[in-house]
């Protein structure tokens, strides 16, 4: 199933419970109760709840949007360095410089094809990527240059190499979920308390009153899957793409 039509079952249903409850409370109450009895202090209250929650809210967008802006920049270093290790490499001989080349476009390919998956399934990197780097530091470290515009380029690829392995170390540490579990544990009480100090109120069965609260419970409901899908980095709809390896790397 599509996350957005998981999304979309979601608000619904958090709709529907809340304009339920809404309606059989109204029910409950009888015809001499007078609305504007409501005291003043849960007003106060149901206004300064919902003013914390949207501050909380707005945090922890702010932080998994940073966490996903992150991976997708770790993923953009890593993809110029081995493009400049391919590049670069032009400098030696043939038969080293194919090496390298043909050992950078299998450890992109890999990435791109394989890796990436294994990220989004069990947020973790693969055995199998480290050892194409470790073959790319490999081929780059152990050649001795010839002439100095070899020796010239060697430091310079390795450094490459170096940035490479590091940035995908940055892209393994971004792949699994960033929220803690408490932080989880508050917002999903928060939205819970938020939506219940709407009977607080005395909500009626009017048309605008029963299209406000639905309305407020859709909201509530589309801001925690949106922080749910950038806690993922990597897994989720809205994620890192491998689009700078496509863009560097297009036969991959």
């Amino acid at each position: 199933m599509s996350e957005w039509i998981a999304l979309s079952i979601a608000m619904a249903s958090v709709c529907a419970v809340v304009l339920t409850i809404a309606v059989l409370n109204n029910r409950r109450v009888s015809e001499d109760d007078d609305p504007s009895e409501t005291p003043d202090v849960i007003e106060y209250m149901t206004m300064m709840i919902g003013v914390v929650y949207a501050i909380v809210l707005g945090l922890a967008i702010a932080g998994v949007w940073e966490g996903r802006s992150a991976a997708q920049e770790s993923v953009r270093l890593e993809a110029q360095a081995l493009h400049e290790v391919r590049e670069r490499s032009s400098v030696y001989p043939a038969e080293v410089r194919e090496r390298i080349r043909a050992d950078v476009d299998a450890y992109v390919s890999y990435v791109v094809h394989d890796e990436w998956r294994s990220m989004s399934e069990n947020g973790s990197l693969t055995e199998r990527g480290t050892e194409l780097i470790d073959t790319i530091r490999a081929d780059v470290t152990r050649y001795v240059p010839r002439n100095d515009h070899e020796g010239q380029a060697y430091q310079p690829l390795v450094d490459q190499v170096a940035a490479a392995d590091d940035a995908r170390s940055a892209r393994g540490q971004n792949a699994g979920a960033t929220m803690p579990g408490v932080v989880w544990f508050g917002l999903i009480i928060g939205a819970l308390v938020t939506v219940g100090m709407i009977f607080t109120l005395q909500i009626r069965r009017s048309f605008r009153e029963l299209l406000l609260a639905g309305l407020f419970s859709m909201l509530i409901a589309f801001l925690l899957f949106l922080i749910w899908d950038f806690d993922s980095p990597f897994g989720r709809g809205i994620s890192a793409t491998t689009a700078p390896f496509l863009d560097l790397f297009p036969n991959a």
